[in-house]
């Protein structure tokens, strides 16, 4: 079966940097798209990465230019790099997998569109 394992995740200080993994097991698709969401306490799931099986990516313009999503094919590990982090990054962070097709445009935006997570990675960002 489909499994996430996020990875990573911790306490920094504002404009510190931290880079969050996701091990991926259980699917050999040759298409899918993988996503980071996070969740503030009293907020709504959001999306803040995606990339799919033939290397597209997308971010939500709150974190573009600061986050990075990459992926290592060969061992399914899904990578968030995170740099110039601000207080209201503060979050779980969760890795989330849709089989069968690649990622559409905003897909971010539709958490419930994937139908596989991990449990997630706190992050702590203070100022």
């Amino acid at each position: 079966q489909v499994q996430l394992v996020e990875s990573g995740g911790g306490s920094v200080q504002a404009g510190g940097s931290l880079r969050l993994s996701c091990a991926a097991s259980g699917f050999t698709d040759s298409r899918y798209c993988m996503a980071w969401f996070r969740q503030a306490p009293g907020k709504e799931r959001e999306g803040v990465a995606t990339i799919d099986s033939a290397g597209s990516t997308s971010y939500p313009e709150s974190v573009k230019g600061r986050f990075t999503i990459s992926q290592d094919n060969a061992k399914k590990i899904l990578n968030l790099q995170m740099n110039s982090l601000k207080p209201e990054d503060t979050a779980m962070y969760y890795c989330a997998l849709r089989r069968g097709t690649y990622c559409t445009g905003g897909i971010y935006r539709w958490a419930g569109l994937f139908g596989y997570w991990g449990q997630g990675t706190q992050v702590t960002v203070s100022s």
